[in-house]
């Protein structure tokens, strides 16, 4: 049973809040989009300047992916029947993750975050087996759950939202970005309005 919500790939519009915090990834960075279906998160952060690794074992979804997207490499990859796809010194300037949760992943993804490097992570939460799928505990983060993944990585959150959505679909969720940030800084401004 995988942790990606059926259909997934099928969801044409971006999360407006990966839209929104990708100001904060480096101009010109690299980032891994990490179990990416269609791959409308790797298509938006090409478009943004941005070279983007997309990772998924949906191998249909990649190459049709590939034929689509300049500036987007794609590596099929089982995330979770497999060892973890990249070598341990790759870093990111940003990691995506959306609608996906499968926890052995979560040291290999703050790993692949290079100095500065951002987390923007969005995926379904606990309450909502109440409204539809996914149903199982396995796949829904318990309360408070993705920030303490940010905080035991040594990473600042920026933001955090645990709560309730109605669009484009009812549903519980929690959402995370959190920058792992270099030595010695201080007074970092992070913009909350970003756009």
């Amino acid at each position: 049973m995988s942790g990606t919500v059926p259909g997934h790939a099928a969801i044409a519009a971006p999360s407006p809040w990966v839209g929104r915090w990708l100001s904060l990834v480096r101009p010109g960075g690299r980032v891994l989009d990490v179990a990416c279906g269609g791959g409308r998160h790797a298509v938006l952060a090409a478009q943004h300047g941005y070279a983007v690794l997309a990772v998924d074992r949906d191998a249909e979804a990649l190459q049709a992916l590939a034929g689509r997207a300049g500036g987007v490499q794609v590596l099929q990859a089982d995330l979770e029947q497999g060892v973890w796809p990249l070598p341990p010194g790759a870093r990111f300037d940003a990691v995506i993750v959306t609608n996906y949760l499968h926890r052995p992943l979560w040291p290999h993804l703050v790993a692949a975050l290079g100095e500065g490097g951002v987390l923007i992570y969005e995926t379904f939460a606990a309450g909502n087996e109440t409204v539809g799928r996914p149903a199982n505990p396995d796949f829904l983060l318990q309360p408070g759950e993705l920030a303490d993944v940010a905080r035991a990585g040594g990473l600042r959150t920026v933001a955090y939202e645990d709560g309730f959505i109605s669009s484009p679909k009812p549903a519980f969720v929690q959402r995370l970005c959190a920058i792992r940030e270099g030595a010695g800084a201080v007074a970092v401004r992070y913009p909350l309005d970003a756009s």
